[in-house]
């Protein structure tokens, strides 16, 4: 397989990085696989215990641990610039290495909005300064993501950033018109519009999703068919103009029917699921705890096991984390005062396991497609989501299935401590993560890179 051109946003590259041989690893939970990663690539494979460490070389025991491809988020929230006391790149990038990331796409809801050529470049910057992951700025659909006219995406698209991505989650884009242009306009530099799809008018004032349990606490309920209109209206603008579509944290049973009909049509439309909507119900929400104040909302059971079967048959492309951390402040309230979001980089990959692995929905394998091959290739990634195979770039996560961890949000790398998951025993834990064949997690913690107290992350 021919290598790969190596993208103008990457990160330092590997080539000055000590020669590393993951030794007897499942390579997607296959055979045992021992990978020479050299020169930022992957240089050598060959059956487990085979292959000789060069002098020099560090050598990460894979024994009992599955190698998959660097992980790569589409849809985190680095919140720099302008809320640096909720996440910053390094603390974002701290908790993406630990999740087993290697890129991630950092939404343009900051402040200023990520709309101009100026501000997406700041960003990349920044993340190529910490140098944990690769940092992809996501460009705002319109400007201030004000809804009313469109940003500069031509402007972020040619920048050094080369961003393919364009977004106004947290908001809709509500005007039709408006999107219309935007899919029109993506389509000539290859970029896609992630679409948050809410109705505005039918979700005003809402708290939680519509139903019974909103019924009985009295909180103003947030229909499904707030998303799935929306849905229904882009995929069919999408086929009008031949562009391509992104449906962000898509969360009902509802939904998924609109995505497949329209990929059955032919349309280009892809979609993500969060790992808190595969796990989570509004069940929760009967304790009036903010850890679980979302959005969209966490939907019913009936939802939940909709979305595990479309990521399974395929009808949704995606695990997207949706990581959205918050001050204390933020989420130490009262249930309507509480600002919505979830924590979910250092915990998604192990709520995969739980809800889509050990349930037998999804291998090895398939995790890797969801988790890094189709992300990678809806942001036009074309370093990351490799196959770790010679010649290919070494980017790669080691996993132990079968370890078992209770969630300490107070010991997570993200400034937030929202993490819906708090208390609950996981399975799998990331071991290593390596970024062009330089290590950036060993052993569970960072590599060179220790907080103030001299703990990693």
């Amino acid at each position: 397989m021919s290598t790969p051109t190596p993208s103008p946003t990457a990160g330092p590259a590997g080539r000055d990085v000590a020669p590393v041989l993951v030794r007897g690893a499942a390579l997607l939970g296959g055979a045992p696989t021992d990978l020479l990663l050299e020169g930022g690539l992957v240089a050598r494979t060959g059956p487990g215990g085979t292959l000789e460490a060069p002098a020099g070389a560090e050598v990460l025991d894979g024994a009992g641990l599955v190698a998959l491809p660097g992980l790569v988020d589409l849809h985190t929230h680095l919140r720099e610039p302008g809320r640096e006391d909720a996440e910053t790149v390094r603390t974002g990038s701290r908790a993406a290495a630990l999740g087993g990331y290697t890129a991630v796409h950092a939404m343009a809801n900051t402040d200023p909005v990520a709309d101009t050529a100026g501000v997406v470049e700041q960003v990349w910057r920044l993340g190529r300064e910490v140098g944990l992951v690769d940092v992809h700025p996501v460009g705002a659909v319109t400007v201030g993501l004000g809804g009313e006219r469109l940003a500069e995406l031509g402007a972020m698209a040619s920048s050094a950033a080369r961003v393919r991505v364009f977004s106004d989650d947290g908001r809709c884009v509500a005007d039709p018109v408006l999107m219309r242009r935007a899919l029109e306009y993506v389509r000539s530099v290859d970029g896609v519009v992630a679409q948050h799809a809410q109705d505005p008018r039918l979700t005003e004032g809402a708290q939680m999703h519509e139903g019974v349990v909103s019924s009985v606490l009295g909180l103003r309920g947030w229909p499904a068919v707030a998303e799935e209109a929306v849905i229904a209206r882009d995929v069919l603008l999408a086929d009008h103009v031949g562009s391509r579509l992104h449906v962000c944290h898509l969360s009902t049973a509802g939904s998924v029917e609109v995505v497949r009909w329209a990929k059955a049509r032919g349309v280009d439309v892809t979609a993500e699921v969060t790992p808190h909507h595969l796990l989570l119900t509004d069940e929760l929400v009967r304790g009036y705890d903010p850890v679980y104040k979302v959005n969209p909302p966490l939907r019913t059971r009936a939802d939940v096991e909709a979305l595990r079967e479309a990521v399974a048959d395929g009808t949704v492309d995606v695990v997207a984390t949706d990581h959205a951390p918050h001050p204390v402040e933020d989420k130490d309230c009262e249930w309507a005062a509480a600002a919505m979001g979830m924590t979910g980089l250092e915990t998604a990959l192990s709520v995969v396991q739980e809800a889509l692995v050990e349930t037998g929905l999804l291998g090895w394998a398939d995790v890797a497609r969801v988790m890094s091959q189709a992300p990678a290739r809806i942001g036009r990634l074309g370093h990351q989501g490799r196959p770790l195979e010679v010649g290919e770039p070494a980017n790669l996560v080691l996993v132990d299935p079968a370890a078992r961890r209770v969630v300490d949000p107070a010991r997570h790398a993200t400034q937030g401590r929202n993490s819906p998951f708090r208390g609950l025993e996981l399975p799998g834990a990331v071991v290593a993560t390596v970024l062009r064949g330089r290590p950036t997690v060993v052993g569970g913690a960072l590599v060179g890179d220790p907080d103030e107290d001299g703990r990693p992350g």
